[in-house]
């Protein structure tokens, strides 16, 4: 599934082509992915100006002029490209959003676990943005905050660091690199760390995640940026998807477990 650097890698490839287009046309060839397009989609958007593209966890918002907005979502094999609006459908292109110009923004989902939403102006948040905690690349996360809302709580630190209600959009394979980089063992209990070592834990995931986004992300199956290339950061994973190999740090041989059903990759002399 995309996490937040290849999510960040489609913003940032597709926002220079979109903003200050205008939608033509709405052109929906499938309305049953995760949740079904909604009929409002395609009567109100044609007409507005796309004025920005932003990221919000791992939800892409399209922001319109009018004020309202397109929410996007990849799913588990979903992508984003900017093409001639002429280019023939393929079985897995579902939505076509035709701006002026003859250029489309096209989402394709294989599995259709994506979306592609209507957000009006003037609401409440919508539903899936409503309850989503601090951005990880933001100055609101810091190890005081990550200390503060771990007290007293006995869940292993993985799962709190992948709880968007207090992260937002740290997704597996990040949270594995980035509690291996700080030494800390994925099944510790979060209200066991101290403040020194949230605040490497803070620093670490930043320096992931910021790594990741300048290699395009990370590629092990479906993943490709709105250029069509790969996420290079599969070469720099440290942890994930090498259980049984020697670490990179001490040569022990790496474990592997699960944690609330996701694969947990860690090293059990370099990680306490």
């Amino acid at each position: 599934m995309p996490e937040l650097p290849e999510v960040e890698t489609t913003r940032r490839g597709i926002r220079p082509l979109l903003v200050g287009r205008r939608v033509e046309a709405v052109v929906v060839r499938q309305r049953q992915l995760r949740w079904p397009v909604p009929d409002a989609l395609d009567n109100a958007l044609p007409g507005r100006t796309i004025r920005d593209v932003r990221r919000r966890a791992k939800y892409l918002l399209l922001d319109t002029e009018p004020a309202a907005a397109v929410l996007l979502h990849l799913g588990m094999s979903g992508r984003l490209r900017v093409i001639p609006s002429a280019t023939p459908a393929a079985k897995h292109d579902h939505v076509d959003l035709v701006l002026d110009g003859g250029a489309a923004l096209r989402l394709t989902d294989p599995r259709r676990f994506g979306a592609c939403l209507w957000i009006s102006a003037g609401g409440p948040p919508h539903p899936l943005l409503r309850h989503l905690g601090v951005e990880p690349l933001s100055a609101a996360l810091t190890g005081d905050y990550l200390y503060r809302v771990a007290r007293q709580r006995r869940v292993a630190v993985k799962n709190l660091l992948m709880d968007s209600r207090i992260v937002c959009g740290v997704g597996n394979i990040y949270a594995n690199e980035a509690l291996f980089r700080a030494s800390i063992h994925p099944l510790r209990a979060a209200g066991n760390i101290s403040l020194r070592r949230y605040a490497a834990l803070v620093a670490a995931l930043r320096e992931v995640l910021g790594e990741a986004i300048a290699a395009g992300g990370t590629t092990l199956r479906d993943y490709r940026g709105a250029d069509g290339t790969p996420g290079y950061f599969v070469t720099s994973l440290a942890v994930y998807g090498r259980g049984g190999q020697p670490c990179l740090r001490c040569g022990t041989k790496l474990k592997l477990v699960r944690i609330a059903a996701r694969s947990t990759c860690y090293c059990p002399r370099c990680q306490r």
